[in-house]
């Protein structure tokens, strides 16, 4: 991999979150080659989901990585190369729909239990179990959400907690002329074997 078409991390580059959305055949190994290419670099992976999609033959990676947006369009251009590699886009700034859940456990002493719940209800979070001392809440929601809800509950205090990592999806469907399907129910782009693009 050329060093010069992807320079590593430099302190004064500006970064930002990116999300970024990877369309891939279902294969083994292209998970620890697309996370190399950003390991490689020096940035820093926040978060990634990987599930496959409605034809299991092919996966969806999704990643929330902080890195400066020249160079997020710099190694998506080099994950598109990998053989496996149906698409690969930034969806930072696209119209999409966000979503990540976690998991919390809270303190929920005797006195403050009420008005936990109630600061809960707020958010639409559900209470998935409960102990004398404690509250275990699922939330689902966007990024902004989600900090929103841990910054009420924190003065509670919290024992534990998993976040699921965000996962996105355009709001529309991906049109293209060049989109066909085959008479085997794959889809074609300029000659290439893809499954629809959501």
């Amino acid at each position: 991999m050329n060093s010069a078409i992807l320079p590593a991390a430099t302190p004064d580059a500006p970064e930002s979150t990116r999300t970024l959305s990877i369309l891939v055949e279902n294969r083994f190994g292209i998970l620890a080659r697309i996370a190399g290419l950003f390991s490689a670099r020096g940035y820093n992976i926040e978060s990634l989901t990987v599930a496959h999609t409605e034809n299991p033959d092919f996966a969806r990676i999704t990643m929330v990585a902080r890195c400066e947006a020249l160079l997020a369009q710099q190694i998506l251009r080099q994950v598109e190369k990998l053989p496996d590699t149906v698409e690969a886009v930034d969806l930072t700034d696209a119209n999409c729909v966000e979503r990540e859940m976690i998991l919390v456990r809270v303190r929920a002493p005797e006195g403050k239990r009420t008005t936990l719940l109630t600061d809960a209800e707020i958010f639409r979070a559900r209470v998935v179990t409960a102990t004398p001392e404690n509250y275990v809440f699922e939330v689902t929601g966007d990024s902004d959400k989600v900090e929103a809800f841990l910054d009420v509950v924190r003065p509670y205090g919290i024992d534990e907690m998993i976040r699921t990592g965000q996962v996105a999806l355009r709001r529309g469907l991906k049109g293209s002329a060049s989109r066909r399907q085959a008479s085997n129910g794959q889809w074609l782009v300029a000659g290439r074997r893809e499954p629809p693009i959501w």
